[in-house]
């Protein structure tokens, strides 16, 4: 089984990208919660913000030149993490401005 669960893909003002994807797929040891996901935040051709629970690695996020272990609840919440996350990069980026 392979699902979608959600998509999307866009450029802010900035020309930053954002970018998420995540599917349902059959629970196996490798993926527990029978979710397969890759979420990035690319500035300037380069990767500073990603989540994803490659195989054999398990959940875990790249932000900037670390990486580190993510606790994984839920496609909502992976969604509300994710964009958390990226606010708080664009704050440091570009200020308090709303994009």
């Amino acid at each position: 089984m392979l699902e979608l669960i959600f998509y999307e893909k866009h450029k802010t003002i900035e020309r930053d990208v954002i970018e998420g994807i995540v599917w349902k797929i059959n629970k196996t040891k490798d993926f527990p919660n029978g979710v397969k996901y890759r979420l990035v935040y690319i500035h300037k051709g380069i990767r500073i913000l990603g989540y994803d629970n490659e195989r054999a690695k398990g959940d875990h996020k790249h932000y900037f030149d670390r990486e580190c272990l993510y606790e994984f609840v839920s496609p909502e919440k992976l969604k509300q993490d994710f964009l958390f996350d990226i606010m708080k990069i664009r704050r440091g980026l570009y200020g308090n401005k709303e994009n």
